[in-house]
Order: C-alpha cells, then sequence, then structure tokens
C-alpha cells in the first residue's frame, strides 16, 4: 500500500476526530450532519487530493475523515448525555443510568464506563470485520437479509416482554405502539425537514423528543449536583463491552435494529447488575454498530446509517469487494480513531464534571431545551418542530405511568418492520 496516500488517510483521520468531538459533544448536532457536509464539499477536497493520490485514493482519504469523525462521536456522545441529558440517538437509552450515577456524585464512573465499552467494542468490530466480511459476501449475507422481517418481530416480543416483566401492565404496548405510529408517520407522511442549516432529516426531532427532552423537563426541579470525584480506574472491566459486540453486530446488518434498539435488547436479554455496566454495554453496542456498517456497506453496497451511506456515495465500488484497499483503509482509520476516542472523551468528561456542579440544573435543563428547540428549527425547519412537541408529548407517556423508556423504540422497529412487509 502506497506510505504517502496512508499518511493522507491517517492526516484525514485526524482531521475527522476533531468533526466528531465537535458533534458529540454540541447537543443535538449529529454526525451525520457533518457527514453531509463532507459530501457536499468532497468534489472540492478529492480535486485538492488527487494530484497526489489519484482519484481513488482522494476519494478514500475523504471517506477516512468521515469514518473517524463517526467512530469518534460514538465515543464522545455520552458526555453531554451524562452531564447535560441531552442525548444524541444512538445513546439515548443511556440518560437515565447515566443521571443516576450524575446525582450521586459519580458522572465519571458513567463516561469511564461508555469508554471501555466503546474501546472494547470498536477494537472487537475491527478484528472480526474482514472475517463477517468474507462470510456475509456468500449466500449467508442473502440469507440473513431474508430474515429481517422476522428478526425485527423477534425483537419487538423481547421488548414487550420485558416491558411486562417490569410490571407496566397495558401501557407498555400502547408506548410501543404509540411510538410505532408517529414513527411511521414521520417516514411517511410528505413534508420538507428543511431548516436554516440545511435538510437534516427527521431523526433529530424525533429521537430528541422521545427521549431526551422529557428527561430534561423531570429534572427541572432538581437540587443543585453534587461535586463530582473521578476514581480514575476502570469501573466495569471488558465483560459488558463484549456483551454489546453481538448486539452490535446485529444492529450493523439488519435494517430497523438501531444501535439504540440493539442496546434495548441487550439490556433485556442480559441484565447488568450496576448503571456504569449497562452504559458499557450500550456504549459498545454503538461503537460496533458504526464500525460494522462499514462491512454491510462493502457486501450490500447499502449503509444503515448516514456516514455509511456518505461513504458509499464517495467511495462508490471502491469500498466492494473482500479486503479492498479502501476497505482495509477504512479500518485502519477505524482503530486509530478508537484511541483517540477513548482519550477525548475521557478528557471532555474531567472538563464537563468539573464544571457541572457550579450550574443549578433545572436552570441548565431549560437552557438545554432551548437550545434543542432552537437547533431542531436551524436543522429541520418548522416540521422538525412539530415532529419534535408530538414526539416529547408521547416521550413522556414512561414517565407517567411506570414504563422504560426503551419500549419508544417502537419508532424505529414498526415502520421498517411494515416496509418490509409490504404493509405500508
Amino acid at each position: 500500500m502506497d506510505p504517502t496516500l496512508v499518511g493522507f488517510c491517517l492526516a484525514m483521520t485526524l482531521a475527522g476526530a476533531g468533526l466528531g468531538l465537535f458533534s458529540g459533544i454540541a447537543p443535538g448536532i449529529h454526525v451525520n450532519t457533518l457527514a453531509a457536509m463532507l459530501l457536499a464539499s468532497q468534489s472540492a477536497l478529492s480535486a485538492a487530493f488527487s494530484g497526489h493520490l489519484g482519484a481513488e485514493g482522494a476519494a478514500a482519504a475523504v471517506c477516512c475523515c468521515i469514518m473517524s469523525a463517526s467512530v469518534v462521536h460514538s465515543f464522545v456522545d455520552f458526555v453531554p448525555s451524562v452531564f447535560i441529558g441531552a442525548p444524541d440517538g444512538e445513546d439515548a437509552v443511556s440518560v437515565l443510568p447515566g443521571h443516576r450515577l450524575l446525582l450521586k456524585g459519580r458522572g465519571m464512573e458513567a463516561v469511564r464506563a461508555a469508554a471501555i465499552g466503546s474501546l472494547v467494542g470498536a477494537a472487537t468490530a475491527v478484528l472480526i470485520a474482514v472475517p463477517l466480511q468474507i462470510l456475509l459476501s456468500g449466500p449467508a449475507g442473502e440469507a440473513l437479509d431474508s430474515l429481517t422481517p422476522l428478526v425485527l418481530i423477534l425483537v419487538s416480543g423481547i421488548l414487550l416482554v420485558s416491558e411486562h416483566r417490569r410490571g407496566s401492565g397495558v401501557w407498555g404496548p400502547v408506548a410501543f405502539c404509540v411510538s410505532g405510529l408517529l414513527g411511521l408517520m414521520c417516514m411517511t407522511v410528505p413534508a420538507s425537514f428543511d431548516g436554516i442549516l440545511g435538510e437534516d432529516g427527521v431523526m433529530m426531532p424525533l429521537l430528541t423528543g422521545l427521549f431526551g427532552i422529557p428527561v430534561l423537563l423531570e429534572g427541572t426541579g432538581q437540587a443543585r449536583i453534587p461535586r463530582q470525584s473521578d476514581r480514575v480506574r476502570d469501573p466495569v472491566g471488558a465483560v459488558p463491552g463484549l456483551k454489546g459486540v453481538a448486539m452490535g453486530a446485529v444492529a450493523g446488518w439488519f435494517s430497523g435494529i438501531t444501535s439504540t434498539v440493539g442496546a434495548s435488547v441487550s439490556s433485556a436479554l442480559f441484565p447488568e447488575s450496576s448503571p456504569a455496566r449497562f452504559i458499557s454495554c450500550v456504549a459498545s453496542v454503538g461503537t460496533v454498530t458504526s464500525v460494522l456498517d462499514l462491512v454491510t456497506l462493502s457486501v450490500s453496497g447499502d449503509g444503515r446509517s448516514g456516514t455509511a451511506l456518505a461513504i458509499g456515495e464517495i467511495a462508490g465500488d471502491s469500498v466492494s469487494g473482500v479486503m479492498s484497499q479502501t476497505f482495509m483503509l477504512l479500518l485502519l482509520s477505524s482503530a486509530v480513531a478508537s484511541l483517540l476516542g477513548y482519550w477525548l472523551t475521557i478528557a471532555s468528561g474531567r472538563m464537563m464534571s468539573g464544571l457541572v456542579s457550579r450550574i443549578r440544573p433545572a436552570r441548565m435543563n431549560r437552557a438545554v431545551i432551548a437550545a434543542l428547540v432552537v437547533l431542531t428549527f436551524a436543522l429541520s425547519g418548522p416540521h422538525g418542530l412539530l415532529v419534535l412537541l408530538c414526539s416529547t408529548v408521547v416521550g413522556l407517556i414512561p414517565g407517567f405511568f411506570g414504563t422504560g423508556r426503551v419500549i419508544l423504540c417502537g419508532c424505529l422497529i414498526v415502520p421498517v418492520l411494515l416496509f418490509r412487509l409490504g404493509i405500508a
């Protein structure tokens, strides 16, 4: 492999890590937005690099930037979900466990647990990526894809049974169906989600309303957050992260099984003994999904995330095929980004833990809610605000009726299931 190409790709990996840090820390800014911006500027970037790398090499370098941003984002986005309560879609189910640790002065324990889980998940995903690519390139891939409706039904059953065991009664299925109906309407009603900053789509307001704003509203009456301590040690070990690898692999292949859904199923099948271990498992699922989505793209040509779709559009056929040069460069970028993501997560967590005890939670929560509303309008326009309002109302159901918030993952499962069955 050309050393010059590797050097350019590593430099773009560093640049992508900076972008992933920004999107992970800033509430409401998704890495897909950055991917769309890089996709829009791809022609200019490729023209700047092509004289040194050729067209394919230039495309690979730009893709490494996107891949690095995606991986680092999957690490760092746990910091605002713990200290602010503003989740990204991929870690929405971790808000409550992280908040419990924060109120005990152990916010850094949640951050370190997430960092360890993400690192274990990323390392495992990089190691198994090539064997999975070889396996899924054959008949096994087509067979698994045909099982998508069955898998979605099975996942729905696991979530509903888990809620029944919690004693939520009829409200668990009600919340699942209502959130599913809301998700279906968002994905089928013809509406433009054009904001001042461009078209960001419906996912940001939908998931923010279901998982983020209700938690912030419920926390507006809290007293001052206690001073945070940091024991500077691994609070969970590698086991929770390894548990998340299997569900991360499933989420990386089957449409409709996002990392949020995968984390929810993982928590139902393998309940953890502490909030920190649960967070570590959730973090692993999200990072594994971001890496193995690359395998799905290389095999099927169909990405499961905005970043993978952007990589596919830029790289074209060069990312396809077993162990292609572009694929291996993206794996290298993922490995380097994982190490950077771990360090950046701990560093940003320390910074945030030093600030959060000086702020009144009620005032901070109101400020974050206001910021999310403004961001929704800027990214998704007036229709995004309508979706945010409706999803927030639905997101209040768990707090009022005692159901688990993970049941709201029906907003993603139900539409995809109906699409695959040809009903919607």
